[in-house]
């Protein structure tokens, strides 16, 4: 990485005022606007610090987020489009509705459309319908799951997409989504780049799963881990009310065990968490099955928190199909597991009780949570102030308890995982107990 590759592009040169530079009343305060040359730091240790003083280069730092005294869309004249893509994940709508909000009553934008199912809605084909946005039309859709304009996956052509967007006349498009959707973005600016046309493009980074690379936190993750810490919890009263008792439960985690992670540490009541990141045996002297056995002998009952892609390395066919988005399509490791633990345990004619529970969809489908809210509330703001000022090919991220503006070409680089030999993993080993390794020697 070099200081370079964090620059974010724009549109040109800003010349208009913003309409935030006057406040509602005479009182009102005049907004602590952002310049181009603030930055917030990338690594804030005092070794990175050093090293940069002594060799005299630029730390790599990313652009902070906030409002601009100047802007390169004139408000009146501005035409702004949104769009949800990807799976559904708590706090769409309420990203939506900020978006909304923040356009209108703050920049005194009107005319903002919504596209209906994703990329999908902007290729004339489909003939789906466009949905006006008003404040009014999006007043209570922040109290309910899922996206009020819908969503799809896939790549479409990006040609027929930058099309439409010029035969409605749209500057700024929003595109809320996961690393599929940014990498569509980019496509989308490459294009209007191409053509030397003045829209920009924005990305609001969306996944439950909080592996979009260098973002501290992504919008759901919070309501996600969250929920799952409830079923945990009463998953575990069902484990424990039985002999040899097994609560196995399925969590979202494509690539990334974060969720499975950090329920496992807010309930404190998981024997075993099997991530993406962390191969494991069934079998031998170090398996997780032997394993298992020893805490169901030990404490009669054991809960089990696993990744829905940990252990693909056990299917001989993994990794051959792939999803619309390109996304390799998992196994199902939850049912797998189910089926390997009743058949060795069968076998070995070991008492137990096994409750399998897959509650995926639910979690993904549920209203955000008051902190999730508030964070997409500020997302779409920030969001709204960049684009208005003509950046462009950037998302809006998160890092050191900053808002900041990153190019997308960086955040789609690679995914963010757990690092098992880092400080979350580790936690994790000491709540469940569980050892380092499960692989054989």
């Amino acid at each position: 990485m070099e200081y370079k590759d964090f620059i974010v592009k724009t549109l040109g040169k800003e010349n208009v005022g913003s309409p935030l530079k006057i406040g509602r009343n005479e009182d009102s305060p005049i907004y602590r606007f952002v310049n181009d040359s603030e930055r917030i730091i990338y690594d804030t240790s005092l070794e990175y610090f050093l090293k940069c003083r002594e060799s005299g280069e630029v730390p790599i730092s990313f652009e902070k987020a906030g409002p601009r005294e100047k802007l390169f869309f004139e408000p009146a004249k501005t035409k702004v489009a949104v769009v949800t893509c990807g799976g559904l994940c708590p706090g769409l709508n309420n990203v939506i509705r900020s978006l909304v909000y923040e356009l209108y009553y703050r920049y005194g934008i009107s005319r903002v459309i919504g596209i209906k199912y994703g990329y999908e809605g902007l290729v004339s084909g489909y003939n789906h319908p466009v949905v006006e946005l008003s404040p009014a039309a999006v007043s209570n859709i922040h109290l309910t799951g899922g996206s009020l304009l819908g969503s799809s996956r896939g790549d479409q052509d990006v040609e027929k997409i930058v099309d439409t967007l010029e035969i409605m006349n749209v500057n700024i498009l929003f595109c809320i989504g996961g690393d599929g959707t940014l990498r569509g973005v980019h496509d989308i600016y490459k294009e209007i780049e191409r053509r030397k046309v003045k829209i920009a493009v924005a990305g609001i980074p969306k996944t439950i799963d909080n592996d979009i690379n260098l973002i501290q936190k992504s919008f759901g993750f919070e309501t996600a881990f969250s929920v799952a810490t409830d079923i945990i919890r009463n998953a575990h009263n069902e484990a424990s009310g039985a002999y040899n008792g097994i609560a196995l439960i399925k969590v979202m985690g494509r690539d990334s065990g974060f969720i499975a992670a950090s329920a496992a540490l807010a309930v404190q009541e998981v024997n075993f968490v099997l991530v993406p990141e962390c191969e494991f045996d069934l079998y031998g002297t170090r398996g997780f099955l032997k394993l298992l056995r020893k805490r169901l002998e030990d404490r009669k009952h054991a809960v089990i928190v696993v990744a829905e892609g940990a252990g693909q390395h056990l299917f001989e066919d993994a990794g051959q199909e792939k999803d619309a988005s390109g996304n390799i399509k998992h196994k199902d490791i939850g049912v797998y597991l189910k089926e390997k633990i009743t058949e060795e345990f069968k076998n070995k004619k070991f008492p137990h009780s096994i409750r399998y529970i897959d509650p995926s969809y639910i979690i993904r489908s549920i209203p955000a949570n008051a902190n999730d809210s508030k964070f997409c509330n500020l997302l779409a703001q920030n969001a709204v102030h960049a684009a208005l000022a003509g950046k462009t090919d950037f998302v809006v991220g998160f890092w050191n308890d900053h808002f900041t503006l990153m190019p997308i070409p960086m955040v789609t680089s690679k995914r963010k995982k757990i690092d098992i030999n880092g400080e979350l993993w580790w936690n994790v080993l000491e709540a469940t107990g569980q050892p380092f390794s499960m692989k054989n020697p």
